[in-house]
């Protein structure tokens, strides 16, 4: 999963360009799904959850299969705020948390020189 934040510049107003950008056919390739709650990319596996609060938009890539192509999408809606919205954003936040530990244990090296 990946993390990112949206800083808008306009104090909110961002979420509701891009709602309704989404829902007029403006931006091609994103939907939105769920009430709004989610956003779809008609190409890639996952969707985006996201919210907004007081000019932050907090967002979530998820993607069920492949596993670990959340890339996919983040580029996909990351590439097109770019494009499109770069005067109203602020900045942009990514995070990537840590991935689950596979229970699998490094070799250890062998001794040196003797």
């Amino acid at each position: 999963m990946i993390r990112f934040q949206i800083v808008d510049r306009d104090s909110g107003q961002l979420y509701r360009t891009l709602v309704a950008a989404m829902r007029e056919g403006q931006l091609h390739t994103l939907h939105l799904a769920r009430r709004g709650r989610r956003v779809v990319h008609e190409r890639y596996p996952g969707w985006i959850t996201w919210s907004h609060t007081r000019g932050v938009i907090d967002c979530e890539v998820h993607s069920p299969r492949p596993a670990g192509s959340e890339w996919q999408l983040f580029s996909a809606v990351l590439g097109r705020l770019a494009h499109k919205y770069a005067s109203s954003i602020s900045g942009i936040n990514v995070q990537f948390p840590a991935a689950p530990a596979t229970g699998r244990r490094r070799a250890r090296a062998g001794r040196r020189g003797h």
